[in-house]
């Protein structure tokens, strides 16, 4: 992947949100998609019916002449699949999220004939900012001053400014997060799959010496992609070395981070504080110990809302809709490598 996002315009006279784009001219896994009719699913939505008309493309009710599926629910991989077999020459999915860990079992059954594209990219600014804002809320402790009931005295809180910042994951989110901090005068390292420097990162590193950076770390900020070599990413040992004034953040999957150790360290003071938009389990339950942990500000998986990514994820089915009709295997965002798991 490139380390230099892309932007799509936003309509003139209006910034919005944009999506940050790091896998334009990525090869293809598959063969070029057969252009065709495509359902918009599991019930069509305006928006994106939209998108693929003003791309030149035909929205019609999923049949045998179907060629391309555009899927809006992330949290129904049955109904994908069921869809996929009424439809077997069905060869373009675009998926919702940029996360497609839910539809992993489909990708390794279909990916050898199906191209799957994703929405990644396409909400890292939203995405971002809240990870600033959980970074910063846990470095000024808000997590303690919004259930406080009385006046507090004892100073506390630091800044941002100058710190160490690890951010594991380089797609956009990690791109827009860390293009947010240069104000900060932050140094950035980076962890990713490979060791291709990071052009926004002062240094970059491969997840193999994660345990490396991690004790000089004041901020660690997860957007990585949930696979089977990620589960538990971070765990007792990993917490183990970081800094006891050390901030967590994650706003990526919550199986990347082991809940029994994270709540056991902020318990004993290995690190300071955890700001999760994600969890494991998700939804969290009433009564898990993190909604009592005075180091944890918990939000609901709420990084990007519904009205922040609907026009997002219509302008990335537009953009694929024309790479599908154009039918030479170019112009695809967010192509899911079947092998690498996102």
């Amino acid at each position: 992947m490139s380390a230099t996002p892309g932007r799509a315009a936003a309509p003139a006279g209006v910034r919005g949100h944009r999506a940050v784009v790091t896998d334009a001219g990525a090869p293809l896994p598959v063969a070029p998609p057969q252009a065709g009719p495509v359902a918009v699913l599991p019930a069509e939505a305006d928006l994106h019916v939209s998108a693929v008309v003003e791309a030149g493309g035909t929205v019609a009710p999923l049949g045998p002449d179907t060629r391309g599926i555009v899927w809006l629910d992330p949290r129904d991989p049955d109904g994908l699949a069921s869809a996929l077999d009424d439809a077997p020459d069905v060869s373009w999915v675009q998926l919702p999220f940029a996360g497609v860990d839910a539809f992993a079992g489909l990708i390794e059954a279909h990916g050898d004939r199906v191209l799957f594209t994703s929405a990644k990219g396409a909400y890292a600014e939203p995405v971002a900012e809240h990870a600033l804002a959980l970074t910063l809320g846990t470095l000024r402790v808000l997590q303690k001053r919004a259930r406080a009931t009385s006046w507090a005295t004892e100073p506390e809180g630091v800044s941002l400014y100058g710190r160490n910042v690890v951010v594991v994951g380089a797609g956009g989110i990690a791109l827009e997060y860390i293009r947010l901090l240069r104000p900060f005068d932050v140094h950035v390292t980076v962890v990713r799959r490979s060791s291709a420097p990071v052009e926004s990162a002062d240094r970059t590193v491969s997840t193999d010496q994660l345990d490396e950076v991690l004790p000089d770390a004041d901020v660690v900020m997860i957007a990585a992609a949930m696979t089977s070599g990620t589960s538990k990413l971070f765990g007792a040992h990993q917490f183990g070395l970081m800094k006891d004034s050390a901030r967590l953040v994650n706003i990526a999957r919550g199986g990347l981070v082991d809940t029994d150790a994270l709540v056991a360290a902020l318990r004993d003071g290995s690190i300071a504080a955890a700001g999760l938009d994600v969890t494991d389990p998700e939804p969290l339950p009433d009564g898990h110990p993190l909604w009592s942990e005075p180091g944890a500000i918990i939000t609901p998986h709420q990084a990007d809302t519904p009205e922040m990514v609907a026009p997002l994820l219509a302008e990335r089915v537009r953009a694929n809709t024309v790479a599908f009709l154009g039918g030479e295997g170019t112009g695809y965002v967010g192509v899911v490598d079947p092998a690498a798991g996102y």
